[in-house]
């Protein structure tokens, strides 16, 4: 990871062009990212300029949309193993078409849904009431409810080596001394989580060696914690029985499809969500730990879903 530029109280006020004091309002009220050094507040500004575009509304539309489908399927968002087999799976059998992914993290795919670069996000965003998955996220990044498919339910944890060594129980002993940690990048899901229950715990991750060690795949979390250069990092339950690793659980969570609703009935999208409940996939799922496979294919909509 490059090297992170702070601004101070001032610059940051300057580069939002506001008084110093609304950056203490900005802070307490909207949620803006800082961190306290030496009594100081600091501003990472890679994290100011995301959260500037999360806080945008009235999204221009792209005036070059996704042409109409011949046979070229785009699906960027979250990052998953079943969804590798899958696309795998679904390019042998269907030759005519290809399904290509773009691993860019739950927000970054309903961000290339809102912009056309895709035609199908995947996401596993938990909102606010620890129940609910997506849904809100998307209506504020689209402006509307779009299509939602669930893939799977999966299982979310930490990743620790075999016997775990280092006897963490869970991620309030991720506050010891010499902890080594690795990370999912911001806009993850996993990191997402991750971050919520740091702060139930009460533990800054500023303070954990590796957190802002970010890898894109749950596979490369697996790998560090394997070949020991990370002691612990969140990631899917299916790593660790890929890679023989312990396992702490947190939670089960819904890993979802989103569509825009004038392409869910585009031909290479119906196929691939029909694909969902063909026996050859899910054959797939059952060499993999931590998949439930109970809501796959299901139209996920708001009053049903109960995470």
């Amino acid at each position: 990871m490059g090297e992170i530029r702070l601004l101070s109280t001032r610059e940051v006020a300057q580069f939002l062009n506001i008084n110093e004091k609304m950056v203490y309002a900005l802070i307490a009220e909207k949620g803006l990212p800082a961190t306290k050094v030496t009594g100081k507040w600091l501003f990472p500004l890679h994290l100011v300029e995301q959260w500037l575009e999360n806080e945008t509304i009235n999204y221009p539309k792209t005036t070059d949309p996704l042409p109409a489908y011949e046979g070229l399927l785009i699906i960027g968002g979250s990052n998953d193993i079943l969804l590798d087999k899958m696309i795998s799976l679904f390019n042998r059998l269907h030759p005519d078409h290809v399904a290509v992914f773009g691993n860019l993290g739950s927000l970054g795919g309903i961000r290339a849904l809102r912009r056309n670069l895709c035609h199908i996000a995947t996401s596993h965003l938990l909102q606010q009431n620890n129940q609910e998955y997506n849904l809100g996220f998307a209506k504020e990044e689209l402006g509307q409810l779009p299509g939602v498919i669930n893939f799977c339910k999966r299982e979310q944890g930490l990743l620790l080596a075999k016997g775990n060594p280092r006897g963490i129980e869970g991620v309030e002993d991720l506050a010891g001394p010499d902890l080594k940690i690795v990370n999912r990048p911001l806009g993850t899901g996993t990191r997402l989580l991750f971050d919520r229950e740091l702060k139930r715990a009460g533990i800054e991750g500023d303070k954990i060696e590796g957190y802002h060690r970010e890898l894109q795949r749950h596979l490369d979390v697996g790998l560090e914690v394997l070949s020991g250069r990370a002691d612990i990092g969140p990631a899917i339950r299916a790593v660790a029985g890929l890679l023989d690793l312990d396992f702490i659980p947190l939670r089960w969570e819904r890993f979802d499809f989103l569509i825009l609703k004038d392409r869910f009935f585009e031909k290479g999208v119906q196929l691939f969500m029909n694909f969902l409940h063909e026996g050859a996939f899910r054959e797939q799922a059952e060499d993999l730990a931590g998949y439930d496979l109970s809501l796959c294919g299901k139209m996920v909509l708001p009053q049903e879903a109960k995470g």
